[in-house]
């Protein structure tokens, strides 16, 4: 079974250009890349101007820009001109058509979107099999077993694990996904509140997932008050949402700048949850051991030491963590005994 193959050198390297321009737009962007338009005020014999835009909340903002000067005017040209996002759309296609992997054209827009509207600026992370894309491309290879999903499952720190990552932005992420219009609905609870899935009822397929890591209410929803969602708590998940990473994804119609979980984290993650995988969970199950496999033999075979600094510190977590990891390890050397990840790993 082939788990990975390695990207060429020049899918390698388009990869990372498109990494580093599109780094540099989301630094850049200016009140000239919003949606709206300039309007000027005579105020005493003097013009002004000022933008006049929609936030994402949906709330109409008029904001001042400065005197009619040489740099105004400047910034006004810079409006007539394609915004910095718009000239990721050939180094996305590059990317794609050299053999880096792309994401569906309805899932990217849905996490544009909400990129948009700043969840992940406010320390929203992509996980699940999004994120396992992504590390393909961060890597430089592409999988044997993609496991293209439906779902696309976002997480937020909560408020256990301080990220490098802005935490002060409010981000309207129910209006968000409403302003998509593509059907989304928030799952009720039997207490008649929101959950913290979507669902498009047309495509019942096509889900979204907002999870966190557990709190004080143990395993019971709560709405997080930066991002204006609803969160499922999740054991263990505190161990993905350290040393998060930017990656970009992408496909032929431009990119988004994203956070996704430390590869190696992830990878010994999904073998922690693997015997937390039941009954109608089966498929995810294996879509989970697969997703580590590939990954656990990507670091054996190029990073040991970095798996290997991951591993020591999933074992000082106590006995509860080690014993779970054990039995995802055992399901691996199951499954896959021709490996020996087993050995390798402890």
């Amino acid at each position: 079974m082939i788990l990975y193959e390695e990207l060429t050198s020049t899918a390698q390297t388009a990869y990372a250009q498109l990494l580093d321009v599109a780094l540099t737009a989301e630094h850049l962007r200016t009140v000239a890349d919003l949606s709206g338009s300039f309007a000027s005020k005579t105020v005493k014999g003097h013009k002004y101007w000022y933008y006049q835009y929609t936030e994402p909340s949906g709330n109409l903002r008029q904001t001042f820009v400065g005197p009619d000067n040489e740099a105004v005017r400047s910034l006004l040209k810079a409006k007539e001109q394609p915004a910095a996002t718009e000239g990721l759309i050939p180094l996305a296609a590059s990317a794609v058509a050299l053999g880096c992997t792309e994401v569906l054209p309805k899932h990217l827009k849905v996490i544009r979107r909400l990129s948009e509207y700043g969840f992940f600026r406010a320390g929203g992370v992509l996980i699940g099999t999004h994120a396992f894309l992504a590390y393909g491309n961060m890597l430089g290879v592409h999988w044997g077993d993609a496991s293209l999903t439906q779902d696309i499952d976002f997480a937020h720190a909560g408020k256990n694990i301080a990220l490098a990552l802005p935490s002060n932005v409010e981000v309207e992420t129910h209006e968000a996904i409403e302003s998509l219009q593509m059907g989304l609905l928030p799952i009720s609870t039997l207490h008649g509140k929101s959950g913290a899935s979507y669902l498009a009822p047309r495509d019942p397929g096509f889900r979204l997932d907002f999870l966190t890591t557990l709190h004080r209410g143990g395993e019971e929803k709560y709405e997080h008050p930066q991002l204006n969602v609803t969160l499922q708590p999740l054991k263990f998940m505190e161990f993905s949402l350290t040393q998060v990473q930017q990656a970009v994804i992408f496909n032929t119609s431009g990119a988004v700048v994203v956070n996704i979980p430390h590869p190696a984290r992830y990878a010994l993650h999904k073998l922690i949850i693997h015997g937390e995988r039941e009954g109608a969970f089966a498929s995810k199950a294996s879509k989970d051991l697969i997703q580590a496999v590939s990954l656990l033999q990507y670091y054996k075979d190029h990073r040991t030491w970095e798996i290997k600094e991951t591993y020591e510190d999933l074992m000082n977590r106590g006995k509860g963590w080690a014993s779970r990891f054990e039995r995802g390890l055992s399901a691996v050397e199951k499954t896959y005994p021709t490996l020996e990840l087993k050995q390798w790993l402890t």
